[in-house]
C-alpha cells in the first residue's frame, strides 16, 4: 500500500501528515490542541481536521464553538458520531438527540441532519464510503 499524505495548506502550512498507510497512528489530544490552535478555530466558529481519508473511510475531528453549528447537510455514507469533549444536539427532522463526552451514534447515508454545539466541543466524524 503506498502512503498518501495531506499537503501542507494556507492555512495549515505544517499540515504535511499521513492520512492514508497500512497503519496511521492518531493522537487524538494532539490533534484537539492543533484544531484549537489554529487561525480558523480562532476567527470562525469552528474548525475541522482530516486525520484518515481513503476510498471508503473518512474519519474528521471537528471542533465547534458554543452555539457554532453544522448546517443541515446530507453524508454520502453512513457515519458515526463521537463527542470527545463538550455537549452537542444532533438534529434529524423533528427528532433531537443530546451527545456528551464519551456519547456516539451512527446515522445512514443521505438523511439530512444539523449538529450544534451547547458547549465548546470536540468531535469525530467517522464516514463509511461505499466503493
Amino acid at each position: 500500500m503506498e502512503e498518501r499524505m495531506n499537503e501542507a495548506t494556507r492555512n495549515r502550512p505544517e499540515g504535511d501528515r499521513i492520512i492514508d498507510a497500512a497503519m496511521v497512528e492518531i493522537n487524538l489530544n494532539q490533534y484537539i490542541q492543533q484544531l484549537k490552535s489554529e487561525e480558523a478555530w480562532l476567527n470562525s466558529q469552528r474548525n475541522a481536521i482530516t486525520l484518515l481519508k481513503t476510498d471508503t473511510m473518512r474519519i474528521v475531528m471537528i471542533g465547534l464553538h458554543a452555539d457554532g453549528m453544522l448546517p443541515e447537510h446530507k453524508a454520502e455514507g453512513i457515519i458515526s458520531v463521537q463527542v470527545l469533549k463538550g455537549h452537542i444536539r444532533f438534529k434529524v427532522g423533528d427528532e433531537e438527540k443530546r451527545l456528551v463526552e464519551g456519547n456516539m451514534l451512527t446515522l445512514h447515508e443521505k438523511i439530512p441532519h444539523t449538529v450544534v454545539a451547547v458547549e465548546e466541543s470536540v468531535f469525530l466524524l467517522t464516514m463509511a464510503l461505499k466503493k
